[in-house]
């Protein structure tokens, strides 16, 4: 009798195990169902999902032709900028080659000096034609405005004649290209002078004492 209940118990347990892998299995058919339903999109679903993807390729290749119009231009605009820069070192040196003559003293006031000045100078004037041409022009500078995106200041000149921030001087010659900064321009500029008080000494001598007697 025993053996006959064991054995039941244990077809009773197998059959229970059925049911639940059953169960299971339906559900899982279930959920695979639900999913493939999800998945499956109508055509005019897939139409939008398409057409939006064409649109964003369309987007990007325009935003790639802008960029590279854009970089094509400043090349043909701006090609030659470095070789720009580095000629403005040929004017740099005229310029130097010019005063160190005209500081020398056994050349001063000498027909020699003023032949080989006045050949310099036409020199530098070719070479600003030349560069004329090509759009670079020098920056304008004495009695202008210090304006810090042509102009760098070097120094400050006490100068009541005029109003602070005024260039007085143009150490090295400043040029732009097309509109474009190329170098700026060193300069001087202006500043009111400082006026000493005599008065205005005592008085801080006679606050300083009175603070030492407190």
């Amino acid at each position: 009798m025993e053996k006959e209940q064991s054995d039941k118990s244990n077809i009773k347990k197998e059959n229970l195990n059925d049911v639940d892998k059953s169960d299971i299995h339906e559900e899982n058919e279930k959920e695979n169902n639900q999913s493939k339903k999800q998945e499956v999109k109508s055509p005019e679903e897939e139409i939008k999902i398409l057409q939006d993807k064409l649109a964003r390729t369309f987007a990007e290749m325009e935003n790639q032709r802008r960029r590279y119009e854009k970089e094509k231009d400043e090349a043909f605009e701006y090609g030659g900028f470095s070789f720009a820069k580095e000629a403005l070192n040929l004017l740099d040196n005229l310029e130097r080659a010019k005063v160190s003559l005209e500081n020398d003293e056994d050349l001063k006031s000498t027909e020699v000096l003023k032949k080989v000045i006045s050949h310099l100078d036409i020199i530098n004037h070719d070479m600003l034609s030349i560069f004329k041409k090509s759009k670079i022009e020098p920056i304008k500078t004495i009695n202008e405005k210090l304006d810090p995106n042509l102009h760098q200041a070097m120094l400050e000149v006490e100068d009541d004649s005029k109003e602070p921030g005024t260039i007085v001087q143009e150490i090295q010659k400043g040029f732009t290209m097309k509109e474009r900064l190329l170098r700026p321009s060193l300069v001087s500029v202006s500043k009111k002078k400082v006026k000493q008080n005599d008065d205005g000494d005592q008085k801080i001598e006679e606050n300083s004492d009175k603070i030492k007697e407190n």
